[in-house]
């Protein structure tokens, strides 16, 4: 049966077309609630068809063409579209589960309110795909393109994300608990209140990434500078940390300081020396916020908080540090940043320089030296 007496039947009401068609020619054709199930249609052209309600269980349509194709409705339930060509086709309230779709082309498709459980997408291209509110767990979602692609509040739990890239794209509340992202790209996501407990992040990418009160893999919020709360309760008990272990040297025969820091500290106890630390967030792996200073110098403060901590130390027994900066015009912008943890009456001693260049191409580096009583 060739595509004119397939459709001359169809006119005349019939639906059930269970015999294979490979290659069959029906661009643009109305095929809605056409019963296709068990056939292999390899190959045919459904471009612009409207497939609405169709039966498509465990048909094959590897390499079909189904470009702005209407799938709205469609049982597809085990169907292959493995290398098909659905870019942007609607699939709106499709029934995909364990569907075959590795290396199919669905740049732009829609997939609101569709069940696409255990489906196989490796090395799909779903950029810009629509598939907000849907269910993808335990999907395999290896090395897709989901760049820009909305999956906002979509589940993705326990979904093998593994070298998947989803630079650029919404994950707005999504579920990625106990996904595996591993060596994925994140950078420019919106991640905003995301759930990623449990997942495995290890190698991937999240540069200029919005994480704001994502949960972590180790299950807490997301935040990615010391909390200024915090801060206020270090200035409380300044004057006796002070006095335990240093005292601010000041005179007039030198030059005043001319920001957050003093002439000279002397200090008694054990000293801390502290690496130049940049702004990698420790959870991600990566630098974050690679073209804002700003809050660039927040992550490294962040940074010099947890390792000040981890020696029993605070911010307030810091007696030296140095500024490393990638362009000193910038100096107002971390001086800002700075003085919000050194006050200037009591800051520490203090350099900075311009550099050529930083570790990881960051904007800003700073370095400490801190002393504790013994």
């Amino acid at each position: 049966m060739n595509a004119e007496e397939l459709l001359e039947k169809y006119a005349a009401g019939g639906r059930q077309f269970t015999k294979n068609r490979q290659g069959i020619d029906l661009k643009g054709s109305n095929l809605s609630d056409i019963d296709l199930s068990n056939a292999n249609w390899n190959g045919a052209d459904l471009s612009d068809a409207n497939l609405t309600r169709a039966k498509l269980n465990n048909t094959s349509l590897s390499r079909a063409s189904l470009t702005n194709a209407n799938l709205s409705a469609i049982e597809g339930s085990s169907i292959n579209l493995s290398w098909a060509d659905l870019s942007d086709a609607d699939l709106s309230c499709a029934n995909l589960s364990n569907a075959n779709l590795s290396g199919a082309d669905l740049t732009r498709a829609n997939f609101i309110q569709i069940k696409l459980t255990e489906v196989n997408f490796h090395g799909a291209n779903l950029q810009k795909a629509i598939l907000r509110g849907v269910t993808l767990e335990k999907c395999n979602l290896s090395e897709v393109n989901l760049a820009e692609t909305d999956l906002a509040r979509v589940s993705l739990e326990q979904a093998n994300l593994n070298k998947a890239c989803l630079e650029g794209a919404n994950l707005e509340r999504a579920c990625l608990s106990d996904a595996n992202l591993m060596m994925a790209n994140l950078d420019r996501a919106n991640l905003r209140r995301a759930d990623l407990t449990g997942a495995n992040i290890y190698g991937a990418t999240f540069k200029d990434a919005d994480l704001t009160g994502a949960i972590m893999p180790d299950g807490e919020v997301y935040k990615p500078i010391a909390a200024e709360a915090e801060i206020g309760k270090q200035e409380t008990s300044l004057e006796k940390v002070i006095s335990m272990t240093r005292k601010v040297i000041n005179t007039d025969n030198a030059p005043a300081p001319v920001g957050p820091y003093n002439q000279a500290i002397a200090a008694s106890g054990q000293f801390v020396f502290i690496a130049g630390q940049i702004a990698i967030d420790p959870r991600l792996g990566d630098v974050v916020y690679t073209d804002d200073v700003k809050k660039q110098t927040e992550q490294v403060l962040a940074n010099l908080e947890a390792i000040l901590t981890a020696a029993g130390a605070t911010f307030q027994d810091v007696v030296k540090t140095t500024v490393f900066l990638a362009d000193m015009n910038d100096f107002a912008a971390v001086n800002a940043v700075y003085a919000k943890y050194f006050p200037e009456n009591t800051a520490p001693a203090r350099a900075c320089v311009q550099v050529s260049r930083l570790p990881k191409d960051v904007l800003v580096e700073i370095d400490a030296i801190a002393v504790i009583s013994g």
